[in-house]
């Protein structure tokens, strides 16, 4: 209970339920779209950008955004030119992404530049900014998706479908990019940019198992997310553990609990 009135605890379960609504929001999207790596490819590239922040004494969290929405940009317009290797766009960015980070790292020596904090997660330190910013994404994701739900449904499942109707494909595959590159953004502090995917991709192998329509896919993902990251943070809190690495085990023995539920379920008819 003592940490629980804490002010750096509170912090962070705030930026965690924020982060637990919309990472799996926009998770099932990636999934059902066969983009799950995206997750991976945009958080090492963000690295790069909170690497130059630190180095050039800006607000790393807002220049691994921006680099972060570059990249987005950039992985459409491969998707574009390799239409058959759509994958391949996502392993070219994440190469150039390592690549950056790696080169920012080396530059940053002399400077004292701390990023572990943002490559394994640091929730427990998040401050005003850090929760504004995390606000704000949440805000525009959530705006985004409930009043283009039904066109990125239709996008997600059929997109030859959606741009016969008329429908600017392009303009939603750059809106999902953009936003998948804000809420990574968002996350490494929260979950470290190594496992910020898992929070992406986890929560929606989760509900692929027990929803039947994508309705019932959208609220059990925000479920099961909340749960993983409320969960995680109290167990982090009271055993002194990792809150990052915490949180995905937990999604992970929620994803293998539910698997065995359903098997026994066959079993059981």
């Amino acid at each position: 209970m003592e940490i629980l009135a804490s002010d750096f605890f509170q912090r962070a379960l705030i930026g965690g339920v924020l982060i637990g609504i919309t990472a799996p929001l926009m998770g099932i999207f990636l999934v059902l779209r066969r983009l799950s790596m995206i997750g991976d490819t945009l958080s090492h590239v963000s690295i790069a950008g909170v690497a130059l922040g630190f180095l050039v004494g800006v607000y790393p969290v807002a220049v691994g955004l921006l680099f972060a929405i570059i990249a987005s940009f950039f992985i459409e317009k491969l998707r574009k030119t390799y239409k058959s290797y759509a994958e391949l766009s996502i392993a070219i960015i994440m190469s150039g992404g390592v690549a950056l980070a790696s080169i920012m790292f080396t530059m940053g020596r002399g400077y004292n530049v701390n990023v572990n904090g943002y490559l394994f997660g640091s929730i427990l330190t998040l401050n005003d900014t850090d929760l504004i910013t995390i606000a704000v994404v949440t805000f525009v994701v959530l705006v985004a998706i409930r009043t283009q739900l039904k066109e990125l449904f239709l996008l997600t499942f059929d997109e030859d479908a959606a741009a016969v109707s008329g429908l600017p494909v392009r303009f939603y595959n750059v809106m999902i990019s953009v936003l998948t590159a804000l809420v990574i953004s968002a996350s490494i502090k929260i979950v470290g940019a190594l496992l910020v995917s898992a929070l992406l991709t986890i929560p929606a192998a989760c509900s692929l198992i027990i929803a039947r329509s994508f309705r019932q896919s959208v609220i059990t993902v925000v479920i099961i997310g909340e749960l993983a990251v409320v969960a995680g943070l109290m167990i982090a809190g009271v055993w002194n553990l990792a809150p990052g690495g915490t949180i995905v085990l937990l999604l992970i023995a929620i994803m293998l609990i539910l698997m065995l539920v359903k098997r026994g379920m066959r079993l059981g008819s």
